[in-house]
């Protein structure tokens, strides 16, 4: 599409996405990718991984003639959000911080 959409490491996007699902309570596929910023086809593999895992959970529902997928947040990805991720964030964020920023706390 557009040239301006910068590279996410793989990392900052698992946290995207067990984020939004804490923010939302849960969310169809569609409305998950699309507030992650992220391609179906191309980032399927990581949701899947992350409901292999135990770290999102996946259900089915019918709405009318449809099948809609919904994911949800698992206590398991609670966990690994706040003992992993953010401490990972906390270390390498995604900006880069001005010297006098951290120096001065904030």
């Amino acid at each position: 599409m557009s040239g301006s959409s910068s590279y996410r490491d793989r990392i900052y996007i698992i946290k995207d996405i067990i984020l939004m699902l804490v923010q939302y309570g849960e969310l169809n596929q569609t409305s998950l990718v699309s507030f992650c910023g992220l391609n179906l086809k191309k980032h399927k593999p990581i949701l899947d991984e992350l409901e292999s895992n135990g770290l999102i959970l996946r259900e089915e529902r019918q709405l009318g003639k449809r099948l809609i997928t919904i994911y949800k947040p698992s206590q398991k990805g609670l966990e690994f959000c706040k003992t992993i991720l953010e401490p990972y964030e906390r270390l390498f964020p995604r900006k880069k911080v001005q010297s006098d920023s951290v120096e001065n706390g904030s």
